[in-house]
């Protein structure tokens, strides 16, 4: 039973809500997000990223970039750049990239839920990521970006929701804008008690919540929260340092990016001996195509080597079908491929591999290694479904196993913990 909670946003007012909206903290370094704020005062990464505010020889974990965030903040809302509706609300926040749509409901998730492993994970987290994300919100005193969450829609009653949204969505948006990605953002609120009861009560036929992105953002959200409990030892559980930002949307309407791989050189083979040694557990083609080879389907790879494009299949044995994580393409690759052949113990710590995600396009893998690698490999994407699988059976998936498309937009909702 998955526990949903509405509350007292803090939102954009709606002639700023485009300029405010921003990538999340973790797609960009601090370079990267300098020049996104460069022509843009009211930039969500002001609070995110606050070290855009401070001299660039500060380290981005200095007390002063926690600081920097909580003033921003605290400045946005004062300088009615932001507003708070009156009462606890759901919203509904619609994604369009390419023609195609990802609809959700904004909501506070439960810590307790996070904890008793309703809220499923498929990774590891870093103990300094988490450490910094701790301090940005228990110095914000707020969750100021959404964690995003999916369900399996088969369980629950999803043509009810379906039914709430698209009366909801008949109502005009309190946003829609286009980013400057070319990716809609519409977002209706939900104010209506009778329908935020109904929502409510719909999630609990829901067994299990997956985080589909922001593993380190839910892990420091609930570290904040027991550390508001310590501090506040007669707490009843409603307090909203319980609960965390999150958007939950139905697996079928996700989207699951390539997330490819390039590598810097062959581990000492030649171009024959690794065709060679691929051979033993894959089908090699030469591609006939002068296009990226883009695969088709689970256990097919594509491989750019001397500006030529291969084709390899997984050959039967290669992997355990049955199992969850050996049948995941990402693993059939580092399995028989970067760890035997090219010598990549460990793709987390290795310099010698780097990841593209598939938002970039296969010509960037062409890019890379005319520019500075020796071989890609371009690899199917991993399937939601797949991602469940595996949070299921308590696992963590491979390093680098998705890319999530569209990104959540920052700064669209804010969750004060008091």
């Amino acid at each position: 039973m998955a526990i949903i909670k509405p509350f007292k946003g803090i939102r954009p007012v709606s002639e700023l809500a485009s300029k405010i909206a921003a990538l999340p903290y973790d797609v960009m370094n601090s370079d990267e997000a300098r020049e996104m704020v460069a022509d843009n005062p009211y930039s969500f990464l002001h609070v995110d990223r606050a070290e855009v505010d401070l001299d660039p020889s500060i380290d981005v974990h200095d007390k002063r970039v926690y600081e920097k965030a909580r003033e921003n903040l605290d400045r946005m809302i004062k300088d009615g750049e932001y507003i708070q509706d009156k009462r606890p609300c759901l919203y509904i926040y619609r994604q369009i990239m390419n023609g195609r749509a990802q609809t959700g409901i904004v909501f506070c998730a439960s810590i307790d839920d996070y904890m008793n492993n309703i809220i499923k994970k498929h990774e590891f987290t870093r103990a300094d990521k988490e450490e910094d994300r701790i301090n940005h919100v228990d110095y914000c005193d707020a969750n100021t970006g959404p964690i995003f969450l999916t369900y399996k829609e088969d369980q629950i009653a999803s043509e009810i929701i379906e039914a709430w949204i698209e009366n909801e969505s008949k109502r005009k948006p309190i946003y829609n804008f286009v980013a400057e990605d070319g990716i809609s953002h519409i977002v209706w609120i939900i104010d209506n008690e009778i329908i935020i009861n109904e929502l409510i009560d719909l999630f609990k036929e829901v067994d299990y919540l997956y985080i589909a992105d922001g593993h380190h953002r839910s892990a420091s959200a609930v570290k904040v929260g027991l550390k508001r409990r310590k501090e506040n030892p007669d707490y009843t559980g409603d307090e909203e340092f319980n609960y965390f930002l999150a958007v939950a949307f139905p697996d079928n309407d996700l989207m699951v990016m390539d997330y490819n791989r390039v590598v810097k050189d062959l581990n000492g083979l030649t171009r024959d001996q690794l065709i060679e040694k691929l051979e033993e557990k894959f089908t090699v083609t030469e591609s006939t195509s002068k296009e990226p080879v883009k695969p088709a389907k689970k256990h097919t790879f594509g491989m750019y080597l001397e500006n030529k494009w291969y084709v390899l299949e997984a050959k039967d044995g290669t992997y355990n079908a049955e199992d969850p994580i050996d049948s995941l393409d990402v693993a059939i690759l580092q399995n028989n491929v970067l760890t035997p052949i090219l010598g990549i113990e460990d793709v987390r710590t290795s310099d010698r591999i780097d990841f593209i995600g598939g938002i970039r396009g296969l010509k960037e893998l062409e890019r890379r290694v005319n520019k500075d690698m020796k071989v890609a490999f371009s690899m199917y994407p991993t399937e939601v479904r797949d991602i469940m699988s595996v949070a299921d059976i308590g696992e963590v998936m491979p390093p680098k196993s998705t890319w999530f498309e569209p990104k959540l937009r920052s700064g669209l909702f804010v969750h004060q913990l008091k």
